[in-house]
C-alpha cells in the first residue's frame, strides 16, 4: 500500500497544493510567492546560524587567550591578608571532582619604571613549579625555560610584550618596581622601590594581560609586599564552563572565611557584554526570520482565494471546517519545514567552512577583513553550537506554523454556496 493511502486526506491535499501552482498565470504567481517565502525563511535561518557561530568563535578565541593567563577560580582571604595555611585550603578545594590543580599566588597593583617611563601593572607572585599546572602561559614559560629563572632572591621578572614595549626594555634590562604603601622615615613616607631584572617576555594575544601583567617569584613578592605568605590559591578546572557552579559549591563548602571568585566574575564586564550582545543579535536576526515566515500569510491568503471552489466542493462532500483548516495548515507548515531544514543545512555548511570560504572571498576581492597588523585575531573563527542551532530551528518552525493559522481559519469559514455561485 502506498504512503498516500496511509496519510489523512488533509495531508494529501495540503501536500498536493504545496507542489501545485505551475499551471496558469495566477497559479504560477502564487507558486513564485510561495517559493520566495521558503527562500526567505531559509536565508534568515542560515544567517542566524552563521552569525551566532562566528560570534561564538570570536568569544571562544578571546576566552581561551584570556584563560591562558589567569586561573579558572581564585580562593582569597576576605580581608586581603595572607592565608594561614594555603596547602590545607588547596587540599580541601581539590576534594571537588572538577578541580584539577591548585597553586598559591600573591597579586598586587604596582608601578613599573624604566627611566622616565612608568606604567601600572598587576604584579603576580607565583610558585613556578605549581603555576605551570594552572595556566597555559606558565606551561609555555616552563617549556622554554623562562619560568625556571624566577628563583627566590634573584629578583627577576617576566613582563607582557606590550608592557615591555611601553617601558622600552628587553631581556636583561633592569626594571624598577614601586610597591604600594611605602615606608615611614624621619623624612616622611618613602615609596618602597626594588630593582628587578627582566628575564622573559610573553605574549598571550590578549591586550589586557600583555600590557599589564608581570610575574615574579612568590617569595620575592612576599618580601616586597610584606605579606606572611600567599594571599590566595588559584584553581584549574576540568571544564571552564563549570566555573560558576564550582565556585558556588566551593563557597558553600569552604565557608565565609574564604572568598571565592571565578573567571566570569573577574572579567564580569567582558563576560556580561558578550552575553548581552549575543542575545540582542539573536533577537534582531530572529525578527528577520519572522518577517520571512509571515510572508507565508500572503501566500496562503492568495491560495485560499484561488481555491475557493475546491474548498466549497470539499465542504459539500462532507469535509468539516477543521479538515479544511488542516489542509492549509499542512501547506504552510510544509513550506516552513522545507525552508527551516534548508536554512539549517546551508547555515551549518557555511559555519563549518568559514575558514575556507572567507580566505577565498578575500583572495577574490583582494581585501583582508581582519588584517594581522590591526587585529590580534587575523582569521574568521566559527564555533557552531547545538545550544544555538536547535532553538533557531524550533523558533523558525513555530513562526511558520503561527503564520498559517489565520489564512487557514479564513479558509474554514468559506461559505460553499457563495463560493460556487459564479462557477
Amino acid at each position: 500500500m502506498s504512503l498516500s493511502f496511509q496519510l489523512p486526506y488533509e495531508w494529501q491535499i495540503g501536500w498536493r497544493y504545496t507542489r501545485a501552482g505551475r499551471a496558469g498565470r495566477r497559479n504560477g504567481f502564487i507558486s513564485f510567492i510561495s517559493f520566495v517565502s521558503v527562500i526567505g525563511i531559509a536565508l534568515g535561518v542560515a544567517a542566524l546560524i552563521i552569525v551566532l557561530s562566528v560570534m561564538n568563535g570570536f568569544q571562544k578565541e578571546v576566552r581561551d587567550r584570556m584563560l591562558s593567563a589567569i586561573a579558572h577560580v581564585e580562593l582569597l582571604e576576605p580581608n586581603g591578608a595572607a592565608l594561614a595555611d594555603w596547602q590545607a585550603l588547596a587540599a580541601r578545594a581539590k576534594q571537588d571532582p572538577s578541580v584539577r590543580a591548585a597553586a598559591p599566588f600573591i597579586a598586587m597593583q604596582s608601578l613599573l619604571a624604566r627611566g622616565e617611563d612608568m606604567r601600572g601593572a598587576v604584579v603576580r607572585g607565583v610558585l613556578p613549579e605549581a603555576e605551570a599546572g594552572i595556566t597555559d602561559l606558565a606551561a609555555a614559560l616552563r617549556a622554554d625555560g623562562t619560568l625556571a629563572k624566577l628563583v627566590p632572591g634573584a629578583w627577576n621578572v617576566v613582563l607582557g610584550g606590550e608592557l615591555a614595549r611601553a617601558l622600552g626594555v628587553k631581556v636583561g634590562d633592569p626594571v624598577t618596581l614601586i610597591a604600594p604603601g611605602g615606608q615611614v622615615t624621619p623624612a616622611g613616607v618613602v615609596p618602597r622601590l626594588k630593582q628587578f631584572t627582566l628575564v622573559g617576555i610573553f605574549n598571550v594575544g590578549h591586550y589586557e594581560y600583555d600590557s599589564a601583567l608581570a610575574l615574579i617569584h612568590l617569595d620575592d613578592a612576599a618580601r616586597l609586599y610584606r605579606t606572611e605568605g600567599p594571599t590566595g590559591v588559584q584553581l584549574k578546572l576540568a571544564d571552564v564552563h563549570e566555573a560558576r557552579d564550582v565556585g558556588y559549591r566551593l563557597a558553600e563548602a569552604l565557608g565565609p572565611q574564604v572568598r571565592v571568585r571565578d573567571w566570569t566574575r573577574t572579567n564580569a564586564a567582558w563576560y556580561d557584554a558578550v552575553q548581552i550582545e549575543k542575545r540582542m543579535l539573536f533577537i534582531i536576526l530572529t525578527l528577520i526570520v519572522a518577517v520571512a515566515a509571515f510572508n507565508l500569510v500572503s501566500t496562503l491568503v492568495m491560495t485560499v482565494t484561488d481555491k475557493r471552489a475546491d474548498i466549497a466542493i470539499l465542504r459539500t462532500l462532507g469535509a468539516s471546517p477543521r479538515s479544511v483548516m488542516g489542509i492549509f495548515v499542512v501547506q504552510g507548515a510544509t513550506a516552513g519545514v522545507i525552508g527551516t531544514l534548508a536554512g539549517v543545512g546551508f547555515g551549518l555548511l557555511v559555519a563549518f567552512n568559514v575558514g575556507v570560504i572567507v580566505p577565498a572571498i578575500e583572495r577574490l576581492l583582494g581585501v583582508a577583513f581582519l588584517p594581522s597588523s590591526v587585529y590580534v585575531i587575523s582569521r574568521m573563527p566559527s564555533d557552531p553550537q547545538m545550544g544555538d542551532i536547535l532553538p533557531i530551528g524550533l523558533i523558525a518552525l513555530a513562526l511558520a506554523f503561527l503564520a498559517t493559522l489565520y489564512p487557514s481559519w479564513r479558509a474554514s469559514r468559506v461559505n460553499p454556496a457563495e463560493a460556487l455561485r459564479y462557477e
